[in-house]
């Protein structure tokens, strides 16, 4: 006689043994706290390592285009020393992918004033480039704006000068010390501007201590009489501004495409 298998327990309510996903299920239970930290710790790791990974990769790249440009820098420019070059922005990689970078600031030290009738070094100079293209020759930069400033220290000044050469308590203005046979140590006040072929000029020269007489007098016209040439600055720049501060004069320079070489004296 046949009889049928019920599912329902004795009595009557749920079956003893009833799989709810089907014969065959298995049962996964939720990671213990304990297992969830470690693998939120490994997600972070990977993570990690990744972006470590890929800032590595275009430091690389911004180490190779800095090496680049400063190599180019001290060829062109005869520096005792290859200038810091630093490439802002991050990455680097996309900017040159793209071509352009977003900007690049160069700091050079000691160049040389070689081939000058008064040859002026520039102790320190530093040029900031913003949208630099990357194509094309190192030694040519090509900038949607080139902003630089030149340091010329006292020192270097009045060897060019042949007189001593300081700030002076007005702004704007110098002030020189010459020391003439009878009339003993005479200081004068000069005014400073950019002249035209990226040259320093004296102007409005009035004695402020002693006595000048004639023969002083046209000395000293002789000598600020001549501007004085920065024929040492990357061609391309163009001298803009000069200040004289506490310890030397600060020359201002603008541009947009900068060979790394020493300009001539005949830019405007």
């Amino acid at each position: 006689m046949y009889q049928s298998h019920s599912s329902h327990s004795a009595d009557g309510g749920e079956p003893a043994c009833r799989t709810p996903y089907g014969e065959g299920s298995v049962y996964v239970s939720a990671p213990s706290p304990r297992r969830r930290r470690k693998i939120a710790i490994a997600v972070v790791g990977a993570l990690a390592a990744s972006v470590l990974t890929a800032f590595a990769v275009d430091r690389v790249a911004a180490g190779r285009a800095e090496s680049r440009t400063a190599e180019a820098f001290q060829d062109g420019m005869n520096t005792p020393t290859r200038p810091d070059v630093h490439v802002r922005g991050f990455p680097v990689l996309a900017q040159l992918a793209s071509g352009t970078l977003q900007h690049v600031d160069i700091t050079a030290q000691d160049i040389p004033a070689d081939g000058s009738n008064r040859p002026l070094p520039v102790a320190r100079l530093t040029v900031g480039l913003d949208d630099l293209q990357t194509s094309g020759d190192a030694e040519e930069a090509h900038a949607r704006a080139v902003n630089a400033t030149a340091f010329l220290s006292y020192e270097d000044v009045s060897n060019a000068l042949g007189l001593e050469i300081s700030q002076d308590g007005e702004p704007g203005r110098v002030r020189a010390v010459i020391v003439l046979p009878l009339a003993g140590e005479v200081a004068v006040s000069a005014g400073i501007e950019a002249a035209s072929g990226n040259s320093i000029r004296f102007t409005d020269f009035r004695v402020v201590q002693g006595q000048l007489p004639g023969p002083g007098r046209a000395l000293l016209d002789r000598i600020f009489a001549e501007p004085i040439p920065l024929e040492n600055i990357p061609e391309g720049l163009h001298l803009r501004s000069v200040t004289p501060t506490a310890d030397g004069i600060d020359a201002h320079f603008t541009g947009r495409t900068v060979t790394f070489c020493p300009g001539s004296s005949s830019s405007a």
